[in-house]
């Protein structure tokens, strides 16, 4: 029963972040630096409510105490508004299918990041998974004309992120508060300064557009409340599994709701990167049930 929830809490977590092409669009005409100032602010209100609901205040007041662990997330914030920043401009400039792409391939980066920095060690398969994603965006680059850079920057800025949170070890809730917490006031003052300049969209665009500038600390909170009591619920390899949901339908909403040009030489370098996925998928489920013998 747990494990039926679980799996329903992790589905709604990543539909939630896969339909985010659908959400940012709505912020318009706010430009992405605007859209991303006040989801960082909002998210800093929503995440301080859930820590003193949740009675996290005082694991909150610990990681402040913690040079490590505040060096730490400090770099998470700074990697996850680097992502933020890179979702929002790439969904508002019709560049959907390129930012699942870089969701697809997180999952690669991540894992080479734990070897270049954890010094884990990788299986043959999960070593040719990698170089396998090197040649599809390989393909991708000629195909574009340019590195896919949206691609690159969500899945490394993504990948760092998870480093840095794991390195940490903090909760979920007041990890996110703190970040939300060091990055905030320079997006009050970058929004306060397009105010001044009469360049801001809060308010200006009437109050339903407001309340959805609003409403984006909601938006970052509750997938990742899903996405928490996922976690607790079910295997990793389960919800490893779940992952790809959010980018699948990423790439589908570009596709066939935004109607992004998808070349043939896309498509082979997109087929590659599922290869990829798949071997990737399939020797991790392996190797989970050769530990679980």
């Amino acid at each position: 029963m747990e494990r039926s929830r679980g799996v329903l809490f992790g589905i709604g977590a990543y539909l939630i972040w896969g339909a985010f092409p659908l959400y940012w669009p709505l912020l318009e005409p706010a430009g992405a630096f605007e859209i991303l100032a006040h989801r960082l602010i909002w998210s800093l209100v929503v995440m301080t409510v859930l820590v003193i609901v949740l009675r996290r205040a005082t694991q909150f007041v610990a990681l402040t105490r913690s040079p490590r662990q505040l060096g730490l997330l400090t770099l998470a914030a700074v990697t996850i508004t680097c992502n933020w920043a890179g979702y929002i401009w790439g969904v508002t400039h019709g560049r959907v299918v390129e930012a699942s792409l870089g969701y697809f391939i997180n999952p690669l980066v991540t894992m080479l990041l734990g070897v270049l920095v954890l010094r884990e060690r990788m299986r043959p398969l999960q070593w040719a998974a990698v170089g396998v994603a090197g040649v599809a965006v390989a393909v991708l680059t000629i195909d574009y004309g340019r590195v896919p850079w949206i691609a690159v920057l969500l899945a490394f800025s993504f990948g760092t992120y998870g480093l840095a949170k794991r390195l940490a070890g903090a909760g979920a809730f007041e990890s996110l508060a703190l970040e939300t917490a060091i990055m905030a006031p320079l997006a009050l003052v970058f929004v306060l300064g397009l105010a001044l300049r009469g360049q801001s969209h809060f308010g200006t665009e009437g109050p339903g557009h407001a309340a959805l500038m609003m409403s984006s600390g909601v938006v970052t909170a509750v997938p990742l409340i899903l996405f928490g009591a996922a976690a607790v619920r079910v295997p990793m390899v389960t919800l490893g599994l779940l992952q790809y949901l959010a980018p699948i339908l990423q790439f589908a909403l570009g596709v066939f709701h935004f109607h992004e040009a998808m070349s043939t030489g896309r498509w082979i370098g997109f087929g590659i990167v599922w290869l990829a996925l798949a071997a990737f998928t399939a020797d991790s489920i392996r190797a989970r049930r050769v530990s679980s013998a």
